[in-house]
């Protein structure tokens, strides 16, 4: 096995091109990634679900061309079926699901070469800017485990922040990747809509809300994984052209320089934790120092009527999924079959008329135009990815049947990232700082529609220009 040292220096791209070199072989490499997890995630409860002997089975049937041959790989527990394995959504209810069929975006990984150890915890049903569902408790924070790791993709999170592996599968309907990248130190990307594939399990991803990628150390990770899974499946009702380049290749160019609207504050101008604000400002003397042209901007928008008409879209969608796994599993959901929250959010779906769905449709497409419209004057906005620093564990608890309380608790420390999955535009998180108190501080940087080149060309930029990748938690150094 490698040592945490080698191990620690790589990331996957990294690690690939030494198995492809034949200078760690592809087993070493998995066995490595499951020894990591076996030492940490007692720890930090990031792993819910193992495959350890089908994975190095599945290794030795595999292709040692595919450009991530042997590289270790975790999918999140929401979403994302795999076949043969599990996926419960984060909830008792649908334990015992199992697909026989892979997602496109899996089956893309997996014939890039990927090697699926397992899954990764989730709130019930992403419902949750922290991971702490009942089902399987909470995941923790690498950089302090009084803290939490974020959501929905907070399993996803504190694997790659701590070591385990160098990336992992995450998904974003609200900022799902960004939140924990932020809390955990990562780049994470939503890409543009229609970007990665949804099906064939799903038709259009919550009408366009809902997106798949990853969490990594690195922007070169985030962008090749991205070559490997681009592209949209047979009967996709969204397509975003990919660029002409791969995006690895694009990043080793720098960006054309590019007007950036920056803007440390919440959309309606209220101030956000100290720590953060000074992020974006820190970021913004570096954007100009690399010679963009950057100056303060707000976009012109009602924040509150997106949000409510985004959340009604995407809880409109859960009743249907859960009364369908009911009537297959062949009884009727129970009290303890979903967390307080979820059973109000159900409720609340099934309560949706369908002239109340259509008017906050019609409400969403109208914000959408207002925000969008910031961008023919600016090639970038940058903001915080959170309003404040990842929050104690048990802060945002969902064993209250509030849905009102929580939702807006929620979007209180995250108003930054839902509206650019009801926009569609490419949007990333980059560790660009630390609180006082030594927690990652994320910020959020957005593209235009489609333009994902440019903005991870910004990202890898920024990456050189202030360095992370050597910036680890202390618990990184436990394994042996």
């Amino acid at each position: 096995m490698l040592s945490t040292s080698e191990w620690e220096s790589l990331d996957a791209v990294g690690l690939s091109e030494l198995i492809a070199a034949g200078q760690v072989q592809p087993r070493e490499a998995v066995e490595t990634a499951i020894a990591r997890i076996e030492a940490l995630n007692p720890a930090l409860n990031a792993v819910i679900y193992k495959c350890y002997e089908a994975a190095l089975d599945d290794l030795e049937m595999r292709d040692g061309r595919a450009p991530f041959h042997g590289v270790p790989y975790l999918i999140k527990d929401l979403h994302a079926p795999v076949k043969g394995m599990p996926l419960t959504n984060g909830s008792r209810l649908f334990q015992g699901m199992v697909f026989d069929f892979d997602s496109a975006l899996v089956a893309r990984l997996r014939a890039a070469g990927f090697v699926f150890l397992g899954r990764t915890n989730s709130p019930e049903f992403g419902l949750n800017v922290s991971t702490e569902p009942r089902a399987y408790g909470p995941t923790r924070n690498p950089w302090n485990r009084e803290h939490s790791a974020g959501g929905s993709s907070g399993g996803a999170g504190a694997a790659v922040a701590s070591g385990m592996l160098p990336a992992a599968h995450a998904t974003d309907s609200a900022g799902s990747i960004r939140i924990p990248a932020s809390a955990n130190g990562l780049v994470g990307l939503k890409p543009t809509r229609g970007l990665n594939p949804y099906g064939p399990h799903r038709g259009d991803g919550n009408h366009g809300i809902g997106h798949e990628h990853a969490v990594s150390r690195t922007v070169r990770d985030c962008a090749a994984i991205l070559d490997v899974t681009a592209g949209p499946d047979v009967g996709a009702p969204f397509f975003s052209p990919r660029p002409q380049k791969p995006f690895r290749d694009l990043i080793d160019e720098p960006p054309r320089t590019l007007r950036i609207g920056v803007l440390a504050t919440r959309f309606d101008g209220t101030p956000v934790d100290p720590d953060c604000a000074r992020a974006v400002d820190d970021a913004a003397r570096t954007l100009a120092d690399l010679r963009h042209s950057v100056e303060e901007a707000r976009p012109a928008f009602d924040h509150t009527a997106l949000i409510d008409a985004m959340m009604t879209v995407l809880i409109g969608q859960l009743a249907p999924l859960a009364d369908g796994w009911a009537r297959q599993r062949g009884r009727p959901i129970g009290e303890d079959d979903l967390e307080p929250m979820s059973h109000a959010v159900i409720a609340r779906s099934r309560a949706t008329t369908l002239p109340e769905f259509i008017q906050a449709m019609a409400v969403m497409n109208r914000e959408v135009r207002r925000l969008a419209a910031f961008f023919e004057t600016y090639d970038i906005l940058v903001t915080p990815t959170l309003s404040a620093p990842p929050p104690k564990l048990g802060v945002h608890a969902t064993d209250e049947p509030d849905a009102d309380g929580i939702l807006g608790q929620l979007f209180g420390l995250a108003p930054f990232t839902g509206p650019f999955n009801a926009t569609g535009q490419p949007a990333i998180s980059l560790p660009l700082s630390w609180s006082e108190h030594g927690l990652p501080i994320g910020v959020q940087v957005v593209g235009r529609y489609g333009e994902d080149g440019t903005l991870l060309q910004l990202a890898a930029q920024l990456e050189a220009a202030r360095p992370w990748f050597d910036l680890r938690p202390a618990i990184a150094a436990e394994p042996a």
